[in-house]
């Protein structure tokens, strides 16, 4: 197990390894986060990573991983963004520490997740951040990014919150090597604009993002790239 000062050094060294710039501040709200969710694993089985080393590699890198693409797409412009089935908030949390102009909404229909986010909220100081205890079906948005990580099928994600999308929003799903069937199960009527390749810092498994939005009925279907 790594001391509190090694897992910093990490951080700081996958943090430089993605090409982020991060402040201070930020660098110590992502620690304290793990902490938090460290803790309150062991009574609320956030996660199913029980080791704190390996939730800073699985799941913060993995989610910094994320940042500068969602940074590419929304331009530095305040956003609202909404993470389906976020459990213990990833990648919602990370990207609410990382992007303060983004509104970061967390919904879990798990009511302990929803109210853990809520604490991290609080006790990390993120105004921009909220858990919301809902069924993502009941959501109306609009939001213009509406993210998943490990969630469901991309095919039940867009379907479940198809509601919550601004008109012109996009889909940003995390997803594991890429989901070649799922997309292939896609509704008629969502476009797969971009499959990105993400690079985890101290991680071989392979991560993309699948970006989607709504079909323009009148254009040309984008080829994923």
């Amino acid at each position: 197990m790594s001391s509190d000062g090694e897992r910093a050094d990490r951080l700081r060294a996958a943090v430089a390894d993605l090409g982020l710039q991060l402040t201070p501040r930020q660098h110590e709200q992502l620690l304290a986060y793990l902490g938090l969710i460290a803790k309150w694993n062991k009574v609320y089985n956030l996660t199913a990573v029980r080791d704190t080393d390996e939730m800073l590699v699985q799941h913060l890198f993995d989610s910094l991983a994320a940042v500068s693409p969602l940074r590419r797409h929304t331009q530095g412009r305040p956003a609202r963004l909404l993470d389906v089935g976020a459990g213990a908030g990833l990648p919602g949390v990370v990207f609410a520490i990382c992007c303060p102009e983004l509104q970061v909404d967390c919904v879990d229909a798990v009511g302990k997740k929803a109210a853990f986010v809520q604490q991290a909220a609080a006790q990390l100081g993120l105004a921009n951040l909220r858990g919301v205890h809902a069924r993502v079906e009941q959501l109306a948005g609009p939001y213009d990014v509406v993210c998943s990580r490990a969630f469901a099928s991309l095919a039940d994600f867009v379907t479940w919150s198809s509601g919550a999308l601004a008109e012109q929003g996009v889909w940003l799903a995390m997803k594991g090597r890429r989901p070649d069937e799922e997309i292939a199960e896609l509704p008629a009527a969502t476009d797969v604009f971009h499959v990105e390749q993400l690079r985890v810092p101290q991680l071989s498994a392979e991560r993309c993002i699948v970006w989607m939005r709504r079909r323009d009925p009148g254009g040309l279907e984008s080829p994923a790239s």
